[in-house]
C-alpha cells in the first residue's frame, strides 16, 4: 500500500487543531486540498479517523490511538531540522511562547526586542492566553506564569524580581469611600472581580499576614476574565482592584492609584518562563531563555 507522509501530517494538523480552516492556514494549503488529502487517507486505510460535524472536528478513537502513535515522530524531525538551522551563518528558528498581555508588553517584548534586531532570522509567535495553557498539548515551546502556580516537572527560569500582590484603588474612589483598614473590610466596598479562564469561577482575594491566612469573596459591579482592563476599570474609579503589583507599579509611582492593605499581601515568586525538559534546546530556544533570564541590579556602593 503506498504512504504518502503529506497525508499523515495534513490529519496531525487537523487532529490538533480541531479545525479544518485553521490547519489549512497553518500548513499553507487550500482547505479543499486539506480535505481531500485526509479523506484519501483513510480510504487507503479503511479507518474513519476523524470525526466531522458543523461545527468541530475530532479524532475517532482509532484516529487518536494513530496521532499518539506517530505525532511524537513528526514532531521530532521538526526539531531536528530546525537544530540544523545552527550551521547557518546566522541562528534561525521559530519559538512560540504563550503568555499574558501585561507581560508580553512589560517583560518580553522589551528583552526579546534586541535579539530580534540583532538576528533577523529569528522568529517568535506570541499567544496570548490568561488560562493554564498545556504547552504540551498545545505544541507551545514555552509559557509565562507565576512561579508558584508552574508544575513540578517543568523547568522553570525566572524572568522578573519576586512579587506581590497590590490592592488598590484610584484616590477619586478612596475620596468617596474610607480605606480599608482589613481584608474583611473590602466586603463593604465595590471591587473589581477576576473570572478565572481555567476554572471559570470568580477569583478568591487571598491575603497573609502573620501566618493567619484569610480569603475573601469580594462584590462589585463590574468582572473582567484579563488584567488589562481591570486596571484600566481601576483607573476609571470604579472600585478596588487586586493584582501581581506590576500590573501597577506606574500608576502607583505617578499617584493615580493607591495602594493599601500592604501588610496583608506577601511576596510570591515573580514570573517565570517554563517548559517541558529537552535534552537538546534549539541554539534559538537557549538564547530566548537566556535573553529573558532575570538578573538582579547590581548593588553600588558609594
Amino acid at each position: 500500500m503506498k504512504r504518502n507522509l503529506n497525508d499523515l501530517i495534513y490529519f496531525i494538523a487537523v487532529a490538533r487543531e480541531g479545525n479544518f480552516t485553521r490547519a489549512a492556514a497553518m500548513l499553507g494549503v487550500t482547505q479543499s486540498a486539506l480535505s481531500k488529502s485526509v479523506r484519501s487517507l483513510e480510504s487507503r486505510l479503511q479507518i474513519r479517523l476523524l470525526t466531522r460535524t458543523t461545527r468541530s472536528v475530532a479524532p475517532t478513537a482509532e484516529g487518536e490511538k494513530l496521532l499518539k502513535s506517530i505525532g511524537q515522530y513528526f514532531d521530532n524531525i521538526e526539531s531536528e531540522l530546525e537544530n540544523l538551522t545552527e550551521l547557518r551563518d546566522k541562528p534561525a528558528g521559530k519559538v512560540r511562547i504563550t503568555c499574558s498581555d501585561h507581560v508580553l508588553r512589560t517583560i518580553l517584548l522589551p528583552k526579546l526586542s534586541p535579539l530580534m534586531h540583532q538576528y533577523p532570522d529569528i522568529r517568535i509567535e506570541f499567544n496570548i492566553n490568561y488560562g493554564f495553557t498545556d504547552i504540551v498539548t498545545e505544541r507551545f515551546d514555552a509559557g509565562v506564569r507565576l512561579g508558584n502556580t508552574i508544575e513540578k516537572d517543568m523547568i522553570a527560569v525566572p524572568i522578573g524580581p519576586i512579587s506581590h500582590m497590590a490592592v488598590v484603588a484610584s484616590p477619586e474612589y478612596f475620596s468617596k469611600n474610607p480605606l480599608p483598614k482589613t481584608p474583611r473590610d473590602l466586603t463593604h466596598h465595590k471591587c473589581i472581580n477576576q473570572r478565572m479562564v481555567t476554572a471559570g469561577g470568580v477569583y478568591k482575594w487571598e491575603f497573609e499576614n502573620g501566618g493567619k491566612k484569610i480569603n475573601i469573596r469580594v462584590d462589585g459591579q463590574i468582572v473582567f476574565n484579563t488584567s488589562v482592563h481591570i486596571v484600566d476599570a481601576t483607573l476609571a474609579g470604579l472600585g478596588i482592584a487586586r493584582l501581581p503589583v506590576e500590573e501597577f507599579s506606574p500608576y502607583l509611582e505617578e499617584g493615580k492609584l493607591t495602594h493599601v492593605l500592604k501588610d496583608w499581601c506577601p511576596s510570591f515568586p515573580g514570573y517565570y518562563l517554563y517548559y517541558p525538559t529537552r535534552r537538546q534546546p534549539s541554539t534559538v530556544f537557549s538564547m530566548v531563555v537566556d535573553a529573558l533570564r532575570y538578573r538582579a541590579p547590581s548593588l553600588k556602593f558609594n
